[in-house]
């Protein structure tokens, strides 16, 4: 009899752990549904709202990952209306050859040297909005700031005018703003102000306004039409709005970018404030941009999983 009745304190206790185990992990599981519930959902970035960090003659929203070297080079031929004469522009170019480096996924720079003007320039770029899968945020938005120094000789004045150096220097404030609509179509708008330190004529303003808007219509997964155009609200005398149409082509770590444009330059400063030619009088320039990338620094933990891949 005592022999029973200890097995059965025994049985008793035995369920009453087993009981509180259960309510605990049922509490817990309950704390982690309430934990996971009020935690903030991690936010899903929209990518690849364009294929490269320049949509034609000017840039994208895009930024170079951190530590990733974008070497670029940049051809704008003579006017097609030469003929064979000028082999259709191609004897005549303007080249810009540039670096441009990603600090972090949100921060690049870049520098260049342009023959036009014998430029020497560089940019900042900062990414200060993204757009997120869900619409929450629907734009990403970039700021560039860029300044150029002309090397060319010294211009001739007239007698008692001093030539400083600042007189060489541009300064151009651009916003990016754009949206991926879907996996084939992305547009931007680009509004712009560009300060020129020293105008040809008295009545050129140092201070021009302008509004770019661009886009790119994807038509295969390594093919895209590109076009951009910008509308100078007062422009310098005898500059036109510059046109640009473009293909873009990626292969592996390449992207060729194929463009017939009005304008022959490639700066900022130059092809928004100081194009010259028009459409409509056949001033078209075939161009290209090729750029290849390389990645300087490999971002932390990369060796670490491959590792365990292995």
């Amino acid at each position: 009899m005592k022999l029973f009745l200890k097995m059965a304190l025994v049985a008793a206790i035995s369920c009453l752990a087993f009981q509180s185990n259960a309510q605990a992990d049922t509490s817990n599981n309950d704390l982690d549904k309430l934990l996971q519930k009020d935690a903030p959902k991690k936010k899903d970035y929209t990518t690849a709202t364009f294929k490269s960090t320049h949509l034609i003659n000017g840039q994208t929203v895009e930024s170079l990952g951190a530590g990733v070297l974008d070497f670029r080079i940049s051809h704008r031929f003579g006017d097609v209306s030469g003929g064979f004469h000028t082999f259709f522009g191609l004897d005549d170019a303007n080249t810009r050859i540039g670096f441009d480096y990603g600090i972090t996924d949100w921060l690049m720079v870049g520098v260049g040297r342009t023959t036009f003007d014998k430029e020497y320039d560089g940019f900042v770029k900062v990414k200060l909005l993204r757009q997120t899968t869900d619409d929450r945020m629907p734009i990403t938005v970039s700021y560039l700031g860029s300044m150029s120094i002309s090397d060319r000789d010294k211009p001739v004045l007239d007698s008692g005018q001093t030539y400083y150096f600042s007189n060489r220097c541009y300064y151009t404030n651009q916003l990016f703003i754009a949206r991926k609509f879907n996996r084939w179509l992305s547009l931007q708008l680009m509004p712009t102000l560009i300060h020129y330190n020293l105008v040809q004529y008295k009545s050129d303003p140092n201070d021009v306004f302008a509004c770019g808007i661009g886009g790119r219509i994807k038509v295969s997964n390594r093919i895209a039409v590109t076009g951009e155009y910008y509308y100078v609200a007062n422009p310098l005398a005898g500059s036109n709005n510059a046109l640009s149409l473009g293909i873009d082509i990626e292969t592996g770590g390449h992207v060729f970018q194929l463009m017939f444009t009005n304008s022959r330059y490639i700066t900022e400063r130059s092809f928004i404030g100081q194009t010259q030619g028009t459409w409509g009088d056949g001033n078209i320039h075939f161009g290209f941009n090729i750029s290849r990338v390389f990645t300087v620094v490999k971002p932390k933990g990369t060796e670490e999983l491959r590792s365990k891949a292995w």
